[in-house]
């Protein structure tokens, strides 16, 4: 009897297991059709222009790049309080470098050719910074994602990343019928800095890299300490 009970038990659990488990679809052919309707959009993009297509597909490629590293501001600053886990941090961080690097040899090669005017936005500083960057920082943490990361998520389906786009236009069209309110009274009034300027090249460049390398380093050390704890 006790034998037969069991038995029984593990039919129905055995059912139960197999009827809620989904059967794996072939995705193949979607992949396949999306890829075709991607050529083909780019084929008629470059026959309108080069340029067009060269941006399509580097749009494309920059998706998927951002899908499959999961590459998100707001994850890079929401993961060490939530998981502990710094990885995109990290990701952040040497980005950062690269920029600064990259950006340094731009205007420091324009600057040794006599150029009048240094490449790149000099942009004002101010308190509007502080304020856009908390407002900005509060968006994201409710929508779950920046823009890039929104983005992302939109192609994978999540319908709220749908509705945080809608308000993310909604706040640019607003910001930019109110840009002319803010260039008067904030960004006219405020110092435009260019640290190599003020600095000198070799400390405002090379003080940088050494700040994102201490930065690097206390991820590094926050995810250890943190898995640590938590093992």
């Amino acid at each position: 009897m006790a034998v037969g009970a069991a038995s029984k038990a593990a039919v129905q659990a055995g059912a139960r297991t197999r009827a809620g488990s989904k059967v794996k679809r072939n995705q193949v052919p979607y992949a396949v059709a999306v890829i075709a309707v991607v050529a083909v959009i780019g084929i008629w993009l470059g026959g309108q222009k080069p340029v067009l297509g060269l941006t399509w597909i580097f749009g494309i490629l920059f998706g998927f790049v951002l899908q499959r590293s999961r590459f998100c501001f707001t994850a890079s600053l929401r993961d060490p309080v939530l998981t502990g886990s710094t990885s995109l941090t990290k990701g952040v961080i040497i980005a950062f470098a690269v920029a600064t690097a990259g950006f340094a040899a731009i205007q420091y090669s324009a600057v040794l050719k006599g150029a009048e005017k240094i490449p790149g936005f000099i942009s004002p500083v101010g308190i509007h910074i502080a304020i856009g960057a908390t407002m900005f920082g509060i968006g994201m943490v409710i929508a779950g994602g920046c823009a890039s990361g929104t983005l992302m998520r939109m192609g994978e389906g999540f319908a709220m990343q749908w509705i945080a786009i809608i308000g993310f236009m909604g706040g640019s069209l607003w910001g930019a019928h109110d840009f002319g309110w803010w260039s008067a009274h904030f960004f006219q009034n405020s110092p435009a800095i260019h640290l190599p300027s003020v600095l000198g090249w070799p400390v405002a460049v090379f003080g940088q890299l050494l700040l994102l390398g201490i930065l690097y380093w206390l991820a590094d050390r926050y995810e250890q300490k943190r898995t640590t704890f938590l093992s």
